[in-house]
């Protein structure tokens, strides 16, 4: 009997044969049943090859992570290359110099300090030029790939294979900066001081961009700072040290200044005992110690050597000065925190305290006992969890991170700081809208005490050279009195 739909449901018999072999009978189907049972197999696998499946969820959600920068729909990059082409023209054989790259890097619409890294990633360093052909190709791939500024910059100054920026990579362009810009145009005759400023400016760039701590900047830690948009106003701005976050000349010669006087012979490593030295041994050895111990230093020389360099020096004295920012805030945190659990326990805090008091007994001033000190910076803090624990999270929502940290190993500030009103000290700590920073305000005092000071060493050497003047002319006259 022919069946036009195949099923169980539809086929009783084969149902109840089907039933009796689960069961375990012992027999042989016809052979009419094993045809309908082979048929019915071969639709129950068209059925279920003719199933649509459903629609992938990725399908739907769109696009939403743009590592290189956001795609922009109306870009023209026919008509940016034409207007570069054009711009080679205007050179000899249509080959750009460095000092020509001014004009290209406004052709490729850049800020004008992107001149260095356009030449040098187009191979203007091997050649000492750089071709029309081989500016557009290396451009125009910029464009296909890099989406925007971050992009494009980590682009022009990363090395090879990688996605992120190192140290090195800011060389060139900083000393391109040092070169050509008028600010900076005192030091071309000074060029020992060239790698000094340029370490300088490099370490303020990753104590403020590099907010992992990774010595790896990324696109988006770029993104997310200000650093794009100082190097664009280094073209507008020709006092440069009107840009205080990175390239202020008058900071760079206050952080070197202070690090010379502890680098008695000038190798630009210190020791344990340099650094205490310090604003008169104002820091606390636990405190000394715990910087070297690697908990903020990048470099092995200080597990090595017992020393840390010049750039170590640069994060320390930032930090030191201004205890507010969310760097020098973790730089604290990490040396405070002993055992690198996240939170500072009581033990840690009546660690750090306990030389503070011994100071302050050697200076005949009675301490605060710890029990009540550690009152005070919990209510200072307010701790978001209970269990007698400080975080970082907690520090980073406090006003007044620069008199809990100054507390426990800085006691000069920690003077400085009881002797002030607590209505005084918090209307301190809400001024964060204030436009010069902690920082800003030491660097530009020191700086005119340094100048003073020189000055002041200048007259004393013209006075001196006069007085000896003076003294040979009077004696060589007495002698010709004495003469006569």
């Amino acid at each position: 009997m022919r069946i036009k739909e195949i099923s169980l449901r539809q086929d009783p018999d084969l149902r109840k044969e089907l039933a009796l072999l689960a069961r375990g009978c012992d027999f042989v189907l016809p052979s009419r049943f094993k045809k309908r049972l082979k048929a019915f197999q071969q639709v129950q696998v068209q059925t279920k090859k003719e199933e649509t499946l459903p629609p992938s969820l990725s399908q739907n959600i769109p696009t939403f992570y743009f590592p290189r920068g956001c795609p922009k729909e109306k870009v023209n990059i026919d008509a940016v290359i034409a207007k570069i082409e054009r711009t080679f023209s205007e050179f000899p054989n249509e080959r750009a110099m460095l000092e020509d790259m001014g004009k290209v890097a406004k052709a490729c619409e850049c800020p004008l300090y992107w001149k260095g890294p356009l030449f040098y990633c187009a191979g203007g360093e091997r050649t000492g030029y750089v071709s029309v052909h081989k500016f557009v190709a290396m451009w125009r791939k910029i464009l296909q790939t890099c989406y925007d500024d971050a992009a494009k910059f980590v682009h022009l100054l990363m090395n090879p294979g990688c996605n992120y920026l190192v140290q090195e990579d800011f060389i060139p362009f900083l000393q391109d900066v040092v070169n050509s810009h008028p600010g900076l145009s005192f030091l071309k005759e000074a060029s020992e001081f060239h790698s000094r400023y340029i370490t300088t400016v490099i370490q303020r760039i990753f104590y403020t961009v590099n907010r992992s701590w990774s010595g790896k900047i990324t696109c988006n830690e770029l993104r997310k700072s200000n650093f794009l948009q100082n190097v664009a106003l280094l073209e507008e701005e020709a006092d440069i040290n009107q840009l205080t976050e990175y390239f202020s000349y008058e900071h760079f010669y206050v952080i070197y200044c202070k690090f010379w006087e502890l680098d008695t012979d000038h190798d630009l490593y210190i020791d344990r005992k340099d650094l205490a030295r310090h604003n008169d041994h104002a820091i606390s050895n636990r405190m000394i110690e715990r910087i070297f111990s690697g908990a903020v230093t990048r470099g092995r020389k200080a597990q090595k050597d017992g020393k840390i360099s010049y750039a170590d020096f640069v994060w320390f004295l930032i930090s030191e000065e201004d205890k507010k920012t969310p760097t020098s805030i973790e730089y604290w945190f990490r040396c405070m925190d002993l055992d690198g659990d996240g939170a500072l326990s009581m033990y840690e805090l009546e660690y750090f305290y306990e030389e503070q008091c011994q100071k302050l007994d050697n200076m005949a001033i009675e301490p605060l006992p710890f029990e009540d000190c550690l009152c005070q910076m919990l209510d200072l803090v307010k701790p978001q969890y209970e269990g007698r624990k400080i975080t970082l999270h907690d520090l980073k929502r406090c006003k007044l991170t620069n008199v809990f940290f100054d507390t426990f190993f800085n006691i000069e500030k920690y003077l400085d700081h009881e002797q002030k009103d607590q209505f005084s000290m918090l209307r301190d700590g809400e001024g964060e809208s204030q436009e010069v920073s902690d920082w800003e305000k030491y660097a530009a005092e020191e700086y005119d005490i340094l100048v003073a000071e020189e000055a002041a060493s200048d007259q004393w050497n013209d006075g001196m050279l006069l007085f000896v003047v003076l003294s040979h002319a009077l004696s060589e006259g007495g002698r010709s009195l004495l003469v006569s």
